[in-house]
């Protein structure tokens, strides 16, 4: 097992430096610490490829509390995350 890789926290991640069985850790973590931060909207960049970590993304923010709503960018290879905290 390897240790916990530290990445900063910003309005967007990128999943493609993750390995395939990590990303569903990486997105819970992610959502936890832009919650803490108080974002109100963020970006997951999963690519568009097959969809393998589109879906595990979506299944994710499914099932999220925090999460209100998201939506695919137009090209998919993308996915948009409006937060709860911040709902209007």
């Amino acid at each position: 097992m390897s240790d916990p890789v530290e990445f900063p926290i910003e309005d967007c991640i990128d999943l493609h430096s993750f390995q395939p069985r990590e990303v569903a850790d990486v997105v819970e973590e992610y959502l936890y610490q832009v919650v803490g931060k108080g974002y109100r909207e963020v970006r997951i960049i999963h690519g568009r490829g097959i969809g393998v970590q589109r879906e595990i993304v979506h299944s994710i923010l499914r099932k999220h509390p925090d999460v209100l709503a998201f939506q695919d960018t137009a090209d998919r290879g993308a996915t948009v995350v409006r937060m709860k905290q911040f709902a209007d």
